[in-house]
């Protein structure tokens, strides 16, 4: 290489070294984005700085720091690092005025500049629920409405009933730098809306981490609804039977009033009235009527009725649509398997109940023959005295029937002149 082509060499070096210098040299910032309130840090980055000041200023074009020199007097701003390559300040308790263009100045020949962008977010109240008639009546309309400010930009307002969303309508008014929403709810209140938690929940990009939300349960009154609840589907005799009012209002109707036949309850040892519930300890016929409960609150009367007609005690057994059993036979067991013995399976007869009826029968069978044998020794008794005195009757009839008008007459003329024939024995004699 000769000495002319050294020196070109050498030359072009020095201008890509000068070039890959100037064109480092260029400021290198972000936007950034804060919530009210808290704290942003701006940098400034520079590659290839030949000691070269950097500066950052605000929207207003004030200087903050020039190098590591702080330019305005501003408590909530300080130096977190100055060099020759990077410049990075913060902000503390940002406000909304502190949102805007900031630059960043590299003091070349020409100055080079970069501007970044500082948001900041309003974070918006918590929601207040406004509207809400504690308590409310059933079939009245109210309106509820979720209210939050302060917000920027505009948040969004959801509702729910029990966690299920329900649709609001949304309205956004500008105050100032921020924003007020509501949204509001129309409803027809029932009694199915007593103790329901309506909620009114606020998204934000600035609640990310939290939201905020508020819930309110509504209180709804309403008039009662009665229904008589019974234990027993055929009322015998001996039995033992509960009637309960099923009521239900707001506020609670309580105490209920029970009747029969329009006659209150009262308590009759064997009648019990404990509150809701009606109690008989052992039914007979005297419980037979018309039983009425009924319950009322401010709202409203309601009542219902049951009619009681207790049956009498079945005396006989229905016929058996099971196997015959044999409990006292060893083989019984083997013969119908597990069958016998498994109240489970359709069929089954328990034989203690069995042997249990089959004595009571026992007795009443033998009840049963006394009486019957009785009743024949009575008829075969006044069958022969019937007989005897009928002979007897006809023999006396016929002996005194020659002069007798009647029968009577002939009885008595047959026992006198039996009499007389008598005497005349014992007179011959």
């Amino acid at each position: 290489m000769n000495l002319n082509s050294h020196a070109i060499f050498t030359l072009y070096a020095v201008y890509g070294i000068l070039l890959k210098g100037i064109s480092g040299q260029h400021p290198l910032v972000q936007n950034v984005t804060v919530t009210e309130g808290g704290t942003a840090n701006m940098t400034c980055r520079v590659e290839y700085n030949d000691n070269t000041s950097l500066q950052w200023s605000n929207p207003a074009q004030q200087t903050l720091f020039f190098g590591d020199k702080k330019a305005l007097r501003d408590n909530r701003i300080e130096l977190i690092r100055a060099s020759w390559s990077e410049l990075t300040i913060s902000i503390h308790d940002t406000t909304l005025f502190d949102e805007g263009m900031y630059t960043c100045s590299l003091f070349t020949m020409p100055v080079k500049i970069a501007k970044a962008y500082l948001t900041v977010l309003g974070v918006p109240e918590k929601p207040k629920i406004e509207g809400l008639m504690k308590p409310a009546v059933e079939g009245d309309q109210i309106t509820l409405t979720c209210l939050t400010r302060g917000s920027k930009p505009a948040a969004d307002l959801r509702w729910f009933r029990n966690e299920k969303e329900v649709k609001g309508a949304k309205e956004v008014n500008a105050s100032g730098n921020t924003f007020t929403v509501r949204s509001s709810l129309q409803l027809h209140v029932d009694r199915r809306d007593d103790g329901v938690a309506y909620t009114c929940r606020v998204d934000h990009e600035a609640l990310l981490q939290a939201p905020q939300q508020t819930t309110e349960v509504l209180e709804v009154h309403y008039a009662p609804r009665v229904e008589i609840a019974h234990s027993l589907a055929i009322p015998q005799e001996g039995q033992y039977l509960k009637l309960d009012c099923v009521s239900q209002g707001n506020p609670s109707p309580d105490p209920v009033m029970w009747t029969k036949d329009g006659v209150e309850i009262l308590d009759l040892g064997r009648v019990i009235v404990e509150g809701r519930e009606l109690t008989f300890t052992s039914l007979n016929k005297t419980d037979n009527g018309t039983y009425r409960c009924e319950a009322s609150n401010h709202l409203g009367t309601s009542s219902d009725e049951y009619v009681l007609y207790v049956y009498e005690e079945p005396t006989t057994l229905p016929p058996s649509t099971t196997l015959p059993f044999h409990p006292t036979s060893p083989d019984s067991t083997a013969l119908l398997g597990t069958h016998a013995t498994d109240p489970t399976v359709t069929g089954y007869r328990d034989p203690n109940a069995l042997a249990h009826h089959g004595t009571d029968h026992a007795l009443i069978g033998g009840v049963v023959a006394v009486v019957v044998f009785v009743t024949l020794c009575l008829i075969i008794v006044l069958g022969r005295y019937l007989a005897r005195h009928k002979g007897t009757y006809l023999t006396n009839e016929a002996k005194g029937a020659d002069d007798a008008p009647d029968a009577d007459t002939a009885i008595i003329n047959a026992e006198g002149n039996h009499a007389h024939a008598e005497e005349k024995k014992e007179y011959f004699i």
